[in-house]
């Protein structure tokens, strides 16, 4: 019950790791906001009970992130917590290939909506004295191979805006760190796995890892409920990569028996 009576939100709430996030939260004690575009979905995933609340809002509008966040005050009159979880992808292509719709599209999302709900949130939780961020990333963000090169550099992007965000709320008592997730069945990567299950090939799903598999969202949310908690009470500004170990090697291909 680490988050008893305390006040979370959670973006990207719908599905994946974020409803992950949200049902571990809900169980520690916490009252739940969850944050999503899609209202049926996020509807879908809320935990039971009344004292939580869905808000659906585009991370990217900032103008939608004051007015969520205004309702949050309003209900609650406090934020204690909040997982940055919203995240798209775009389709892999060449460097020379990329269409600029794509780039302001999951930028939008993934760097500059987290930047909204940093900007707003950190200003409240700086009132406070009081607050703990965590932000999604990934391991896309760490090294190459692990997404395209939007989605990389939005999940770089992440780290550093994580790193610069602490410093600049850490005088308020307010921390910010990131998780970064290696390959986890969700929303988004859904369709890697239907193919390798369709083509009899799931047991090669994170087999480049060295734990040999591939992670669980609840895995994800159990690192973000820690660094969201009073347990890292001495933790800011840094990225935790949930991976599996698959940045601790080179991790080449063929390199793995």
């Amino acid at each position: 019950m680490r988050f008893d009576g305390r006040i979370a939100l959670v973006t990207g709430a719908s599905g994946g790791i974020g409803r992950a996030t949200m049902a571990r939260l809900a169980r520690e004690g916490a009252r739940v906001i969850g944050v999503d575009l899609d209202a049926q979905a996020l509807a879908a995933a809320m935990p039971e009970g009344a004292r939580h609340m869905a808000q659906v809002c585009d991370v990217a509008d900032e103008a939608q992130v004051q007015d969520c966040l205004a309702a949050v005050i309003e209900r609650y009159g406090r934020l204690d917590a909040l997982s940055n979880n919203a995240g798209v992808l775009c389709h892999t292509a060449p460097i020379t290939e990329i269409d600029s719709d794509d780039w302001a599209r999951v930028l939008g999302v993934n760097l500059i909506g987290i930047g909204h709900f940093l900007k707003h949130a950190g200003r409240i939780m700086a009132e406070q004295r009081a607050g703990a961020i965590v932000n999604t990333a990934s391991v896309a963000g760490i090294r190459s191979g692990a997404g395209g090169n939007i989605y990389s550099a939005s999940k770089a992007g992440v780290i550093s805006l994580t790193q610069t965000a602490a410093c600049d709320l850490g005088g308020y008592g307010v921390r910010v760190n990131a998780v970064c997730p290696g390959l986890v069945e969700t929303g988004m990567t859904q369709e890697v796995f239907d193919h390798a299950r369709a083509i009899g090939k799931e047991d090669r799903l994170g087999y480049r890892c060295e734990l040999r598999r591939y992670g669980r969202p609840e895995e994800i949310a159990a690192a973000i409920a820690f660094l969201a908690s009073d347990d890292a009470s001495y933790i800011t500004g840094q990225a935790l990569p949930v991976d599996g170990g698959n940045t601790a090697s080179l991790n080449l291909p063929g390199m793995k028996i």
